[in-house]
């Protein structure tokens, strides 16, 4: 039997302002990626989610980004690296401290957003943010885009890689995805999702905006929870996948467990 994990992106509202559906998507991922107050969060959203994982099961990541909330993180920023490595350690460590606060842990680090998409191509800040892991706690899974030039250097300064696919996202034909600003870059039809999931997880390959098929590696694949309809999507992935016998478990162990 195939395994994969499912993941979303939580803990992203802000004060009085509410993203998403965390308690019921809870009850359907394996691993949520909580955002650290720099996109997305504040210290109450974060403890509140990060609770919310823990009595759920649900392994916990640290979410981190680009100094952004105005932006949500999906503006492009040239930050130095002595910036980047500071904000990345700041970041992991306020959810190392409320997770322990908890009695759970935090056992990976996926980047957000436009930091997500830069360290694809960019060498330096994908060496900054592989840097601030290493020095923060290097027993942390790092959690990317298959091929991407983070997962190389993550793999280079011996962390755990985990590679990802993206559920609601197309697929340009090169294996990136398709830029939000482009038409049909956001897919939201669930059932359709989900077969294309089932496809990624039986025969490791997706269908490209253009049509064409691509090769795509993934341990986990992640359905963001920002997106309209995204828990009804989530649970129709994990059904569709169950069908096809593939067991959905997290990659990171969460407290008393080994990593699979």
């Amino acid at each position: 039997m195939s395994i994969i994990d499912l993941n979303s992106d939580l803990g992203e509202g802000f004060g009085r302002w509410t993203l998403g559906d965390d308690a019921e998507m809870l009850g359907i991922v394996t691993s949520a990626n909580i955002a650290c107050g720099f996109h997305a969060g504040d210290p109450l959203v974060i403890r509140e989610t990060v609770i919310g994982a823990r009595d759920a099961g649900v392994a916990i990541g640290a979410h981190v980004g680009y100094r952004d909330l105005a932006g949500f993180g999906r503006r492009n920023m040239d930050v130095s690296s002595t910036e980047l490595v500071a904000d990345v350690i700041y970041q992991i460590g306020a959810l190392q401290g409320i997770a322990r606060a908890a009695g759970t842990t935090v056992t990976y680090v996926k980047p957000h957003g436009a930091l997500y998409n830069t360290i694809v191509h960019d060498t330096r800040q994908a060496h900054d943010v592989v840097t601030a892991v290493r020095e923060i706690d290097p027993s942390l899974a790092l959690l990317g885009l298959p091929g991407s030039e983070v997962l190389r250097a993550a793999d280079a300064a011996g962390l755990r890689c985990v590679t990802e696919a993206f559920a609601d996202r197309a697929y340009t034909p090169g294996g990136t995805l398709v830029s939000r600003r482009e038409p049909g870059s956001v897919l939201h039809d669930a059932e359709q999702v989900a077969q294309r999931m089932v496809q990624l997880a039986t025969e490791g390959t997706l269908t490209a905006i253009d049509g064409s098929t691509i090769q795509v590696t993934a341990d986990s694949i992640c359905v963001h929870g920002d997106s309209p309809g995204a828990t009804e999507m989530a649970r129709q992935v994990r059904v569709a996948l169950g069908a096809a016998g593939i067991d959905v478990t997290a990659f990171a162990p969460r407290p008393g467990e080994t990593a699979r």
